[in-house]
């Protein structure tokens, strides 16, 4: 399989951003991309720096988005997926991704689960949790366990979506820097970032993708001080092995090959499914063991 990650900065408009989005939905395409994978939000600002409600009405195009993002993966005969807010009624509102298939059609949906609410990231504001549950979307090239962003923290996601036959674990991502912060503080965040999604890979023997955007975003509502995203969008393999990573300061669209049947020679070798004490582990569902 062949899989594009598209690293991109927001263009100060939706229009403009979407006009480059697609002009790398096209490169990927002619450099052989059978799935094109897009960052978290990826179509607006993030908008979630502060609580305000005027940024609900970006989910106001929400149908007419589905349609699009339908179409452009028809034209290109290429599995896409797209991060979108999602309008579900009046005052309900998800942080959701959608996998279309070669043919326009929505192979699946995902609402993303874990909502934070920390400074500069206010989503909890916007956002009601995930209720479609941890579910691999089946399509023509295999199972995607897709999970967004803050879900990457989080154990329990990845290895739900490994017991049920994901291939690849795809996380569109927006996370970043503050400025104020030191050096050393800001490589222990990315390293923290990377190696917690490392881990994920080599504990389900699969394959781990993540897309972040880049380049400093000033909350528009003057609220809080901005973030610089990041970048560092990477494919690690079953064994943690780093296929690809990007850097933190450009744009790309990078296509990396990979070999899903090496899914099941490293989990001969390193059979940790096998080996789950699984009649241990009820009190996983709990929040705390006091």
């Amino acid at each position: 399989m062949k899989i594009a990650l598209v690293q991109q900065k927001y263009l100060g408009s939706k229009e403009k951003t979407i006009v480059r989005t697609c002009q790398f939905i096209q490169k990927a395409v002619k450099d052989g991309a059978e799935l094109v994978c897009l960052g978290e939000l990826h179509q607006n600002e993030y908008f979630c720096q502060s609580e305000n409600t005027a940024f609900f009405d970006l989910a106001n195009e929400y149908e007419k988005d589905v349609e699009f993002w339908s179409k452009v993966a028809k034209q290109h005969r290429v599995i896409l997926l797209v991060s979108l807010f999602e309008k579900r009624s009046a005052g309900l509102y998800h942080n959701s991704a959608l996998v279309f298939e070669k043919d326009g059609s929505i192979a699946g949906k995902y609402r993303k689960m874990h909502i934070p609410d920390d400074p500069c990231f206010y989503e909890k504001f916007y956002f009601t949790p995930g209720d479609l549950g941890f579910e691999p979307i089946n399509t023509s090239l295999g199972k995607l366990g897709v999970l967004i962003c803050w879900d990457q923290w989080y154990p329990e996601a990845a290895r739900l979506m490994a017991l049920k036959g994901a291939q690849i674990l795809i996380y569109p991502t927006a996370i970043g820097w503050f400025d104020e912060d030191d050096s050393e503080e800001k490589q222990r965040q990315l390293e923290a970032w990377l190696s917690v999604q490392k881990g994920h890979a080599i504990a389900n023997g699969l394959y781990v993708v993540a897309i972040n955007r880049i380049g400093f975003e000033k909350d528009l509502s003057g609220v809080a001080c901005g973030i610089r995203f990041w970048g560092n969008s990477f494919v690690f393999g079953p064994q943690g092995e780093e296929l690809f990573r990007a850097g933190s300061e450009n744009e790309l669209c990078e296509v990396v090959e990979l070999d899903l049947k090496r899914i099941e020679k490293v989990r001969q070798c390193w059979p940790f499914l096998r080996d789950r004490r699984i009649e241990y582990f009820d009190e996983l569902s709990k929040r705390f063991i006091d």
